[in-house]
């Protein structure tokens, strides 16, 4: 049964490992001249404020030219992968057994359906996340230098030079690949398995994917663990954009926690000195907003508004992965074992 397998599985496994090593080509022949600059950057020794400005220096400094397009592609290639290994490899596993009627030869034989299921779903699956996962591992030792500058500067003109917790990273690094990879993958299997027709269970495959991919950042991550609360001076941040409206009106955009380099910010805004959200600018500092004078952020200061942040510290990074992968595995469970219960009591 396993050899069976393999051979009906070995075409995608090529394509699959080809890819990984063209991947891994690239990487390795761009890598250490990376890894150098940063090396030569100062960030390793620095110590303090200066930390900020020399990260920003290093992100502006690959920010063209081929490191981009590098970057890009790994994050691109990662974060599609799930998706590709659920329409391909999970939706047709099954679904193209019903089509084409083989199944039937299976169940006739001595192997049981159970372990017919089971063969196919712990080979493409177990192949499936290891793929995904050596692809996130190689980008991450590539991305590294760029990953400790992203976390450390303020300022950058890196397209991409983001933060650990920032959408696509999050989702191209650590565990969480393994967890999507695993759910993508069951979730074809059981499309498959439902309605037994390969196109559709491929489209429906994509999405339900795509839908979930969607959720979980913005409607479940944040919520995942109570989020940390902060205050700052305004004077702390070396970059803060402002919107100010004619009457006088603001607001500011918060993306980053100057005493908390790499910080996840989930929301951020002037309060004054009740910690009560502000949005119009005190009479007294009226005319310096609208004339947008450089004495308007003192005189905020002077009347006690300051930013207030929420946001998920570093610390709880591996936490998040932990929990968000915990999540993707138990749902593959839930829908590995769902077509366990399927199969054994559909007629042969």
């Amino acid at each position: 049964m396993i050899w069976l397998t393999w051979r009906q599985f070995r075409a995608q496994a090529v394509t699959a490992a080809a890819a990984l090593a063209v991947f891994a080509v690239l990487l390795a022949v761009t890598g250490p001249h990376l890894a150098s600059l940063y090396a030569a950057s100062g960030i390793t020794g620095c110590h303090g404020g200066s930390c900020g400005q020399l990260a920003s220096n290093f992100l502006s400094q690959v920010g063209t030219g081929l490191y981009p397009a590098v970057y890009l592609l790994g994050i691109a290639g990662i974060v599609l992968a799930p998706a590709v290994i659920g329409i391909f490899w999970g939706a047709p596993l099954i679904a193209r057994e019903f089509e084409a009627g083989t199944f039937r030869l299976a169940w006739t034989q001595s192997i049981t359906r159970t372990r017919w299921l089971a063969v196919k779903l712990a080979l493409t699956g177990l192949a499936a996340m290891a793929i995904t996962e050596a692809l996130s591992l190689i980008q991450a030792w590539w991305a590294a230098p760029i990953g400790q500058a992203a976390r450390l500067a303020t300022d950058s003109n890196f397209p991409l030079g983001m933060s650990p917790f920032s959408l696509l990273a999050f989702d191209a690094h650590g565990i969480t690949p393994l967890g999507y990879a695993a759910f993508a993958f069951t979730l074809g299997v059981t499309a498959g398995v439902l309605i037994r027709r390969t196109v559709p269970a491929m489209a429906i495959t994509l999405a339900i994917f795509a839908a979930v991919q969607v959720a979980m950042p913005l409607s479940i991550r944040p919520h995942l663990f109570p989020p940390d609360h902060t205050t700052a001076a305004l004077s702390s941040f070396s970059s803060l954009p402002t919107q100010i409206r004619p009457n006088g009106g603001f607001a500011f955009g918060v993306d980053y926690l100057p005493s908390q380099p790499g910080a996840w910010i989930l929301s951020g805004g002037a309060v004054n000195a009740a910690g009560q959200p502000v949005s119009t600018s005190p009479a007294a500092c009226r005319s310096e907003a609208i004339t947008g004078s450089p004495a308007w952020t003192p005189c905020l200061t002077s009347h006690g508004i300051r930013i207030a942040v929420s946001y998920q510290p570093t610390s709880r990074y591996w936490a998040l992965q932990l929990t968000e992968t915990a999540i993707y595995v138990a749902l593959a469970l839930v829908l590995a074992s769902y077509c366990f219960w399927r199969l054994s009591r559909r007629p042969s």
